[in-house]
């Protein structure tokens, strides 16, 4: 017995040993121990046997913990070094947290991977769609379309006001809208040039456009000669003067 418990003692007093959370106590009791001779080399072994036991137990939680850990970031890895061994190892636990960071760097190392494709893509898709030939000119064309687009909001809302339409309605009801009215004017216009012409029949205002040209020269060179024969710049005048000649 006092072989194995030396051998004991010779095990935690082995640098390899950790450091022992009970020493032997130097109160009168120790030195009543030493002083008659009754084992005071191996007192302190119950106490830390017992600490090492609870540590063990520990460190089966730990790896029960750890394995759930591993199960949720790494699903696919249902593989357990310990499965065919009733005790837990540092080692093992070693190796599942060793896979997990392994895991999470790879997943920041491809989060950032694509990031970056992510942000090329984007940037050359704008620049097919606005016609820009490098990269410099990316941020003046992004101003530019930013102006242009508060330009078209702002008459949007201006032609939703004027036209009495909902704030919600879309660019192509407003385009509606304007088709509409300018037909309504178109045919208003239309009509006002027939009553003016007195006319329902669009060969008829043809036929008068051309009774015009044919009609109006020769009244223009007869009204510019009398003018000059009288004397007179303004037509209002002829008139008058005529009259007075009589």
């Amino acid at each position: 017995l006092l072989k194995v418990l030396s051998h004991i003692d010779s095990i935690l007093q082995s640098p390899r040993a950790p450091p022992l959370l009970f020493r032997p106590s130097k109160g009168p009791v120790q030195n009543y121990i030493k002083e008659n001779g009754q084992g005071c080399e191996f007192e302190h072994l119950p106490l830390t046997i017992e600490m090492w036991a609870d540590q063990l137990v520990a460190l089966k939680d730990l790896h029960r913990s750890l394995r759930k850990l591993s199960l949720e970031l790494l699903p696919w890895n249902t593989k357990d070094p310990q499965d065919n061994r009733e005790s837990t190892r540092v080692e093992d636990l070693q190796l599942i947290v060793d896979a997990i960071l392994e895991e999470l760097e790879h997943k920041e190392k491809n989060s950032q991977t694509q990031s970056l494709q992510t942000l090329s893509a984007i940037v050359s898709h704008f620049q097919k769609l606005f016609d820009v030939n490098s990269l410099n000119g990316v941020y003046p064309r992004m101003n530019e379309v930013y102006t242009k687009l508060g330009e078209m909001t702002n008459a949007m809302r201006n032609l939703r006001e004027l036209l009495e339409l909902d704030s919600s309605a879309p660019p192509t009801v407003v385009v509606d809208t304007v088709a509409k009215l300018c037909d309504i004017i178109n045919k208003k216009v239309t009509e006002q040039v027939q009553q003016l012409l007195g006319t329902q029949d669009i060969h008829s205002i043809i036929n008068k456009l051309e009774e015009h040209e044919c009609f109006f020269p020769p009244f223009q060179a007869l009204i510019q000669d009398l003018l000059c024969l009288l004397e007179i710049s303004n037509v209002d005048d002829i008139l008058p003067t005529v009259q007075n000649l009589k």
